[in-house]
């Protein structure tokens, strides 16, 4: 009977180092963390609590913003005027969007820097994040305002973990608690939360918090953060990331709880949206999204029957 003969050393070793490749791309794209929550979800019971991303299905898919040639970057709702805002960083502007996603309003942005992400804070309020010199811009905006200029507007910097062109991705606001949260798109991938800035009080001291949980951006399986999004009702984080395809709802403790996915097939979408880089939610709970360059998107949770 003939021995089975032994594998040559080099098929050993080309098989060693794909494994090792195998496994650091994995963990690169955080596929590990991201396989073991789906299998969790599979027998865990749906939070009462929860939002319910995965419910979600597209109802407006990838609609052109016309008139807007320009990448549009980030997104929030305002309540008041019931309409939708986003920025753009090349020829810097505040654009005010329908909820179907036509153009109301342009607004210039004069000494913004590189605008990334814009947040409702209260009625003719917003605050303008400054990417790559990690400013945040408190603006007042009148019915009849054609420009903002940050000279004259409020600020401040954090300047921390300065790297280049990864800086402020995403503002959320907590109106309650008086939390702005700001997304850090990586390298490292942070959420922090800042407390005292914009200054809402006049007859208080001003003094700024700035604090962050290494335990939740530990926790999420993610590639980058986009965009962030807060739930008053739930209190509840919504956090983007165009390099996963995900949207990803973390509870008031910061562990994951649902996710949206923004590849083709899931959610009812036809093609994969290319580049996610700002989501918003309604007083329905309406999800909003916007893709660079121009890209418009509407997700609705179905009606529980």
């Amino acid at each position: 009977m003939r021995r089975l003969a032994r594998p040559k050393p080099l098929i050993l070793i080309l098989s060693v180092i794909a494994l090792i490749v195998l496994v650091a791309v994995g963990q690169y794209l955080r596929l590990f963390e991201r396989t073991w929550f789906n299998v969790q979800t599979l027998w865990q019971p749906m939070n009462a609590q929860s939002i319910g991303l995965d419910q979600y299905q597209v109802a407006i898919e990838a609609r052109v913003i016309d008139g807007l040639d320009d990448d549009v970057s980030a997104l929030t709702f305002d309540p008041v005027r019931k309409s939708l805002f986003t920025v753009t960083n090349k020829n810097a502007e505040l654009i005010e969007l329908s909820l179907e996603g036509k153009i109301l309003r342009r607004v210039a942005l004069v000494g913004f820097g590189d605008p990334e992400a814009v947040e409702f804070i209260s009625a003719d309020t917003y605050v303008i994040t400054d990417e790559r010199q990690q400013r945040l811009i408190k603006i007042h905006l009148e019915k009849d305002t054609t420009f903002l200029d940050a000279a004259d507007a409020e600020q401040m910097t954090l300047g921390v973990h300065m790297s280049g062109n990864k800086g402020f991705e995403g503002l959320a606001y907590d109106s309650v608690g008086k939390r702005l949260f700001v997304a850090k798109e990586r390298d490292p991938m942070l959420i922090y939360e800042v407390q005292g800035f914009p200054h809402y009080n006049p007859e208080k001291s001003y003094a700024v918090h700035v604090v962050n949980n290494p335990k939740r951006d530990a926790g999420m399986f993610v590639r980058d953060l986009s965009s962030l999004q807060y739930d008053e009702r739930s209190g509840h984080l919504l956090a983007l990331s165009d390099e996963s395809r995900l949207i990803l709802e973390l509870d008031v403790d910061g562990r994951p709880l649902t996710t949206l996915s923004l590849s083709k097939g899931r959610q009812g979408l036809q093609k994969t949206v290319p580049q996610a880089e700002g989501i918003a939610m309604d007083d329905d709970g309406t999800l909003y999204l916007v893709s660079e360059p121009n890209l418009f998107y509407v997700f609705k949770k179905p009606a529980q029957p």
